[in-house]
Formats: structure tokens, sequence, C-alpha cells
């Protein structure tokens, strides 16, 4: 239960999906049934159909901004600045941020680079070995942040979905690799179990008696990152900033007192939803920094159901939804996905665990 090794599996490159389906919610839908091992298949947009009235659903409305800045230095040097996290403002068109960056020779400190025909610049403070450095940015024009990194910055697309060289994303991932409730910029990569949803669904699920309530984890890098270790129980996983409003508490609680189902949409909703935990399965309001790492032998305090998609091996992400279902239903379920030809990672189909 505790090898990493354990968590793997192969699955054929042709199923890792590279673009989005022309309708979110067309996406294929597996129904696994936790209690009786009962596997059904169905579409996204028919979970109105299938859903329990009274359900309360639980979104991350975090937003991805564009995290991956490519410029040069000012020898003319090619340089990649990929924004760990979204960037503190210090003072007018001045930010500070904490960034990996890539180049065929790595930049000394107090370097310049260049962005956007030189509108944008940031100097390097500190280098760090492990390839992470604090850079300070500044632009000349009167725009704010958000407006500043929309038009000089890239998608920060996962790695294993692959971009000509020269445009590393097309026109639809700018829209489709976001949620349609996205509000609070922060994220690097996006709570893709969200990306299912249209707000015409979220319109009719409401109608049919489902509660629908927001909290915020801004996803990071190190969503991405492989369990390495040989046991699992040695990997230190990644911490990420998360905060649950005071009404999206209450709503939840009262779900919990009333006996009805509280599902929660992706992994980084369940994360955050446990690490809020109190000792009476309540969920306390709050903000912090969550490094909850889930694995089998968890025992779950809010969640009962969940929608996410299908994880890549060996990954913090699988060992979450193995704990909440158990190990060899879920790879059960993965086997039976791949022979049936779903599409699988960020821009690929979904499971309902129930």
């Amino acid at each position: 239960m505790y090898l990493t090794s354990d968590y793997n599996y192969i699955l054929p490159k042709e199923l890792i999906a590279q673009n989005p389906l022309e309708v979110r919610h067309s996406s294929k839908m597996m129904i696994l049934n936790r209690w009786n091992n009962g596997v059904e298949h169905s579409v996204f947009n028919e979970l109105e159909d299938l859903i329990e009235p009274g359900s309360i659903m639980v979104l991350n409305n975090t937003k991805v901004f564009n995290a991956r800045l490519i410029g040069e230095k000012e020898t003319g040097g090619k340089v990649e600045v990929f924004l760990l996290r979204y960037p503190e403002i210090t003072g007018k068109g001045i930010a500070y941020a904490r960034c990996l960056l890539k180049a065929s020779k790595r930049p000394k400190k107090e370097t310049i680079l260049f962005f956007q025909n030189r509108e944008i610049s940031a100097r390097v403070l500190r280098l760090y070995d492990n390839g992470q450095a604090d850079i300070e940015i500044r632009w000349k024009n009167k725009d704010d942040l958000s407006l500043v990194l929309s038009k000089a910055g890239h998608v920060p697309l996962p790695p294993y979905i692959k971009r000509d060289a020269k445009n590393n994303t097309n026109v639809l991932d700018l829209k489709r690799y976001q949620t349609v409730y996205a509000e609070q910029p922060g994220a690097v990569a996006a709570p893709t179990a969200g990306l299912h949803f249209t707000k015409g669904l979220l319109e009719r699920l409401e109608k049919k008696g489902m509660e629908i309530c927001f909290l915020t984890l801004h996803v990071g890098l190190g969503t991405f990152k492989p369990v390495t270790v040989k046991d699992l129980r040695d990997h230190r996983i990644h911490s990420e900033w998360c905060d649950i409003p005071g009404e999206t508490a209450l709503k939840i609680n009262s779900a919990i007192d009333d006996l009805r189902p509280v599902i929660a949409v992706g992994t980084t909703c369940i994360r955050a939803l446990e690490y809020f935990a109190d000792i009476n399965g309540r969920v306390k309001p709050g903000t912090g920094i969550c490094d909850l790492f889930i694995y089998p032998g968890f025992e779950f305090k809010i969640v009962n159901q969940i929608i996410t998609n299908f994880h890549l091996p060996m990954s913090s992400l699988l060992m979450l939804i193995s704990a909440f279902a158990g190990k060899d239903k879920i790879f059960n379920a993965y086997k039976e996905a791949i022979t049936k030809k779903y599409r699988f990672y960020s821009y690929g189909d979904c499971m309902w665990i129930k």
C-alpha cells in the first residue's frame, strides 16, 4: 500500500488529451460506486439528471495567470521565466516574484531581462541552487499587473501537452485552460476537474436543487511533480495557498448536519476541505498554506463524493483518489478507462466517484 511503484500504470500516448473537446460538457464521465464496485459510463452533460437534489458541490475558483514570460537578456540571449506564484505588487509598476529561470547560460545576479519588446524588464535579485530565482519586475505603462501578464505572458500548459515551439499556446488554450467560474488569479495550473462545467450546466444544476459554493486554492507547479521516494510516506508534498470563506464553510457544515452529499470538484478542493477540517468533522473557514498529503489510510472527514480527472502514474493525486475509493478499485477503473479509450489528464475525461 505504501510502495510508490504500486501506483504506476502504462498509458498509451494517444490517450493523453492534447486539446479540449469542442464543447466542455461533452466529455466522457465514468461513474465509480466505491461501495458496490459498480462502474457506469456517461457524459458530463448528463450530470444534472444523475446527481442527488440537495447535494452541495464545492468548486475551486482560482484563475490561471499567464505565468510564462519569454524574452531576452541584455546580451540578446534568449531567456524564459516561469512565475511560480502570482507576483507581489511592491510599488507603482513594480512587482516581486519567485520564478524558474531557463536560458542557455544562466543569468547572474543583477542581470536585467527584457520582455514584450523591452516594455517589461526584470532584474535578477537572487539565485538558488534548485534553478529558482527572485526577480523584480518593472513595466512602463499604467496597466495593472493582471493586464500586463495577460499581454506579455503565455498560458502555463502542463508538460505533457505539446505545442509548436514558436507558439506555445494556441488561441483555444487562452479560453479553455480556465474554468468558466475562475475569479481569483494565482494558479499556474488549472483545477482541471472544473474544466467540464459550462455556465448553463451550473445554472441547471442549481435549478434542480444543487447547492454550489466556492473556495480558492492556487494550484502550483508541484501538482505535476511525481512521487520519487520508494516509500510514499517519505514524500514531502508541495504547498499551495488556499482560502475557505466563512459562507462556504457554513453551507458545507449545514449539508453535513443534514446528511446531504458533499461533492468536491477536483483534488484541490479535497485537499483544502480536509486540511481545514476540525476534529468534529466540520469545516473551519480560514486562509493558509495547504501541505496536506492524502494517501491510503487517510480518514476523510468532509468529502464523500468526488468529481476528478484521470491522473498521472505515481502522482500524489492518484494516491489521493486511491485513499478515497481504494487502490484496487481505482486501478480497475483506470484499466477499463484505457480499454474504452477515455482521454486522460488535464484536457481529458473525468470520473465521478460516489
